[in-house]
């Protein structure tokens, strides 16, 4: 079988099948990692209970993926400096992993 074709789980060869699913998960990768990181924005933003367990484990999910640009942006107002501090990573993430999929969708 050659190397740019891969079997679809039916017996069936399709080229590109493993290129289009790993762009698939890359792709979605990148969404999740977005979606968690807007998701505390906007718990923090509408004031929701941080003692709630849901709340702190978007919250925990949240931090460990923008360990890196915490307080890249010191802001007098809270809300400006969280929306910055998360809203940069999940900005990355998205444009990352969109960009990176398509890029692997094409090889």
């Amino acid at each position: 079988m050659p190397a740019n074709h891969s079997s679809d789980g039916y017996g069936h060869n399709r080229p590109g099948l493993g290129a289009n699913r790993a762009a698939l998960i890359i792709h979605t990768i990148g969404d999740v990692a977005a979606g968690f990181l807007g998701l505390w924005i906007l718990l923090y933003l509408l004031e929701a209970n941080q003692g709630n367990v849901f709340v702190e484990f978007v919250h925990g999910v949240a931090d460990a993926l923008a360990w890196w640009s915490q307080d890249i942006f010191t802001m007098d107002g809270e809300g400006v400096r969280v929306f910055l501090n998360y809203g940069l990573p999940a900005g990355l993430y998205l444009l990352l992993g969109h960009g990176i999929a398509a890029r692997v969708r094409r090889i």
